[in-house]
């Protein structure tokens, strides 16, 4: 969950001579998110009920955001930099991109965040990352990695950014390219470390291109218009190609059918899998939603053999409600 964490040294923030594009106008795009879930939510646990991050205003005045922010929430307040908090909608969740639209129920009145191509965006390349609201909650940084990232929660992206250094606040933010275009929306923090010891902090970011394919289905339906992809209720890490159970979400069908945490995730369907990524996309090639998935565990030194019957992870979740 991102923090709220606003100590960004002065010489990281965005000067508006830097740029040829109008910084203000373009940051002012960038809106404040809070939301809050019910207590018996099914994400309230991992995800908490009091979520607070950032959106940022794209074609339509619709909010694009991280999914994670709004799932579930029974209330969402969208704040300005001049001080308005407008009410918002959940109006779509899609969990493959991890992007999240929110519907906002009174006049924002501000900029529109044009979507930018990250066909051009390579390793180097300079960027912003911006918070709500303003320079002072922005910094500079660099794109320092595109590459597949694979989430211990069955998720995966094949091309995602990584910036560096990272922002305090990441979760919603606008990664903004030096034309003014939006690029990505920030997701994670993530440490690296070199050879000499010394870590990195770095966001991962999602990118924009990933939206223009689903936004038309994501405004009509709330989500994706295809087959939802079989869904286990895992949480999974990856040490030393072994792909190691860290939980199973409650009521999921991992857990009832007796996966438990701990347990090494040797094979799916037959196929040996060594990390996360090869182990998702297994799982994901079963079928559809309610596939069964065969899985190969090994638990106290012995080999177990289990079959999963998947499930749509969005029917463990509730529904918005239009206020």
């Amino acid at each position: 969950m991102a923090t709220m964490n606003w100590n960004i040294p002065a010489n990281l923030q965005p000067q508006p001579s830097d740029y040829a594009f109008d910084l203000d106008a373009v940051l002012r795009s960038v809106v404040g998110l809070r939301s809050t879930v019910p207590l018996d939510a099914f994400t309230a646990g991992p995800l908490g009920t009091d979520r607070a991050g950032s959106g940022v205003v794209i074609e339509g005045g619709l909010v694009l955001t991280m999914a994670y922010l709004i799932t579930e929430a029974e209330t969402i307040w969208l704040s300005t930099c001049d001080g308005r908090v407008v009410q918002g909608h959940a109006l779509a969740i899609d969990s493959e991109s991890g992007f999240g639209l929110v519907q906002p129920l009174g006049r924002l009145e501000l900029p529109q965040a044009a979507l930018g191509g990250a066909g051009s965006v390579e390793p180097g390349t300079r960027a912003l990352l911006a918070a709500a609201c303003g320079r002072h909650r922005a910094i500079e940084t660099r794109i320092v990695g595109r590459q597949e990232f694979a989430g211990y929660w069955e998720y995966l992206l094949e091309d995602a950014l990584f910036i560096a250094p990272a922002h305090p606040s990441w979760g919603g933010a606008a990664l903004i390219g030096t034309d003014g275009n939006l690029l990505g929306i920030g997701s994670l923090i993530l440490q690296q470390g070199d050879t000499s010891g010394r870590r990195t902090d770095m966001n991962m970011v999602v990118p924009t291109s990933l939206l223009p394919a689903i936004l038309s289905d994501m405004t009509s339906y709330g989500r994706v218009n295809r087959p939802p992809r079989p869904w286990l209720g895992l949480y999974a890490s990856e040490s030393d190609d072994i792909v190691v159970v860290g939980d199973v979400a409650s009521g999921a069908p991992a857990e009832r059918a007796g996966v438990q945490p701990g347990d090494h995730l040797l094979a799916v369907d037959g196929e040996t899998v060594s990390d996360l990524a090869a182990a998702w996309r297994r799982v994901w090639a079963a079928g559809s939603a309610g596939a069964p998935v065969a899985l190969s565990l090994a638990r106290d030194e012995t080999r177990l053999e289990i079959t999963v019957i998947s499930a749509d992870r969005n029917k463990y979740l509730r529904s918005p409600r239009l206020h």
